[in-house]
């Protein structure tokens, strides 16, 4: 196991495990961020679970479990595609960085998961 696979793997949990609570917190901005680019309200706990197991998965095979780490890194990859998909259908630019950022990191965690 590479030291890079580990440190960007769980760079990539920490990173989604804040978002899931902030999801779960459901703050004003949160509902504004889904609102912007058409998501019901109601979707974002749903979509925070999504994320959260997809974190989940990473840690799992971390811990020794290879194959649910890699489809764990491949949903949020898909995940994260479909976010910034629907920051460019809507032209809500302003904060595609954040996808972005969490799609850079689910696409690393995935090739070095390959990679391993």
């Amino acid at each position: 196991m590479s030291t890079a696979y580990v440190i960007i793997t769980v760079i990539t949990v920490l990173a989604n495990v804040g978002n899931v609570v902030m999801d779960f917190a459901n703050p004003k901005s949160v509902q504004a961020n889904a609102a912007e680019v058409r998501v019901p309200a109601n979707w974002i706990p749903w979509l925070a679970a999504l994320k959260g197991a997809g974190a989940a998965g990473l840690l799992v095979g971390l811990l020794g479990a290879p194959a649910v780490g890699l489809a764990a890194a491949t949903g949020l990859v898909l995940f994260f595609v479909g976010a910034v998909a629907a920051h460019v259908r809507f032209g809500v630019f302003h904060n595609i960085a954040f996808a972005g950022s969490y799609l850079a990191l689910a696409v690393a965690t995935l090739a070095l998961t390959v990679a391993r």
